[in-house]
């Protein structure tokens, strides 16, 4: 068959990998792809968000099977637009993407159906926002509802912080119309742990669990990213835990989509937080998450294309879903300056050593080609991915592979996966 895959990151580099072990698959394209995705690929200069460009590539192309990697096209309906022209598609409709696109959505919906999550209140007026911050207990949380790039989350710990943090969501609109609802939220703490899943709009099968570092700086220090690195499985994600997510979350959120009339077939994305009163639900994201799945999905024993089709159909009770037992750490190597400011177009040069070795990955997340040279095109360049027995071992050959790869302002954090030592 023929995949067409739409997005442009380390995500959809992982998924291409996948999609490329299949041996369903006969042809890849990928709309807008990268370097690295154009080993595995055919790829095309569409933007993600250019809807009928997107179908008429799909159609021009005969794609048996497209499958929708990123937040926006998935939020922005593009899964219906593909669906529509008769192509079969991979990811939520709109109207159950809304899951990760409104965040007053999402913590409505766990009120509701009662799935346990942080206590909240939802805000379109900032005057009103500013006034219900003088009954708080700080530390506080502030989220821009929409889409931000995973980087709308604000956690303020004085008054003053969270009065700044309102003006800057709502009034300056730094994460754009992201802002213009706004949800305050109980500060939580514990362990944090990512859980990827796959649904066909009833039955649920989560995959193996991961961790992700989100600030830029070691120590967890600096301004959020869209992720610095992950390690999987999460140590800190029991068997116990595990068993009250399968009974008080997973299964209740896809049953909450089914009775909103909001069937959801694709990927949830579980982010969790482990409290002292048991874990509960920080966010939800419509798809797979990155670098998560850059981590995940290399583990994976199925066919991808399997578990695809599945949750399409429906017949996902079918799949006996299965990892590999062993861990995964991705050190994702970012420009200097991320994510604020920093130059691209630099000459990136020892991709070649992964082909010599099994078990290593690079993962290109912004990169292009300028003539035959790969060079820098984005805030996180790569992720270098390793496995390992376990996470130790994991860590070590990932941060040796990561001196592999050269280019001027290479810039990474040294502590990915620091929590494994304290388990």
């Amino acid at each position: 068959m023929k995949v067409l895959i739409v997005g442009s990151g380390g995500r959809e580099h992982a998924i291409a990998y996948c999609v490329s072990k299949s041996r369903m698959v006969d042809e890849i394209y990928c709309t807008p792809g990268n370097a690295g995705i154009a080993e595995y690929a055919q790829c095309a200069p569409i933007g993600a968000m250019e809807f009928d460009k997107i179908v008429a590539f799909a159609k021009e192309k005969e794609v048996d099977l497209v499958i929708v990697g990123m937040d926006d096209p998935l939020v922005g309906g593009l899964v219906d637009e593909l669906m529509a022209a008769g192509i079969r598609t991979f990811g939520p409709r709109k109207n159950a993407a809304i899951l990760e696109g409104s965040k007053a959505f999402s913590k409505d919906l766990m009120k509701k159906y009662q799935i346990p999550t942080a206590a909240y209140e939802n805000f379109t007026d900032a005057g009103k926002a500013l006034e219900y911050l003088e009954t708080v207990k700080f530390p506080i949380v502030l989220k821009a509802c929409g889409l931000a790039l995973g980087k709308g989350v604000l956690i303020c710990n004085t008054p003053e912080e969270a009065k700044e943090g309102v003006r800057t969501i709502m009034l300056d609109k730094k994460f754009g119309d992201a802002g213009n609802e706004m949800v305050i939220e109980e500060f939580m703490t514990g362990r944090e742990v990512s859980v990827l899943s796959f649904v066909d709009g009833d039955t649920i099968k989560t995959m193996t669990s991961a961790q992700d570092h989100k600030r830029a700086g070691d120590g967890d220090t600096g301004l959020n990213t869209g992720g610095m690195g992950t390690f999987s499985p999460s140590p800190f994600y029991t068997k116990e835990v595990e068993e009250f997510c399968n009974k008080y979350i997973y299964q209740a959120t896809v049953d909450a989509m089914k009775a909103e009339g909001r069937p959801f077939k694709g990927v949830i994305f579980f982010g969790l937080m482990l409290t002292k009163e048991g874990p509960k639900v920080l966010e939800y994201n419509a798809r797979f998450g990155d670098p998560e799945a850059q981590v995940v999905l290399p583990r994976m024993k199925n066919d991808i294309i399997e578990v695809v089709e599945a949750c399409i159909d429906g017949t996902l009770n079918q799949v006996d879903l299965q990892f590999e037992d062993n861990a995964a750490v991705c050190v994702v190597l970012a420009s200097e300056g991320y994510p604020v400011a920093y130059d691209k177009g630099l000459p990136i040069s020892g991709l070649e050593e992964f082909k010599k070795h099994e078990g290593y990955y690079c993962f290109h997340a912004g990169t292009k080609f300028d003539g035959e040279q790969i060079v820098t095109n984005g805030g996180r360049v790569l992720g270098v991915t390793a496995k390992g027995k376990d996470l130790k071992e994991a860590r070590a050959n990932a941060y040796e592979a990561a001196k592999w790869v050269k280019f001027d302002n290479k810039y990474m954090r040294h502590d990915i996966g620091k929590a494994i030592d304290e388990a």
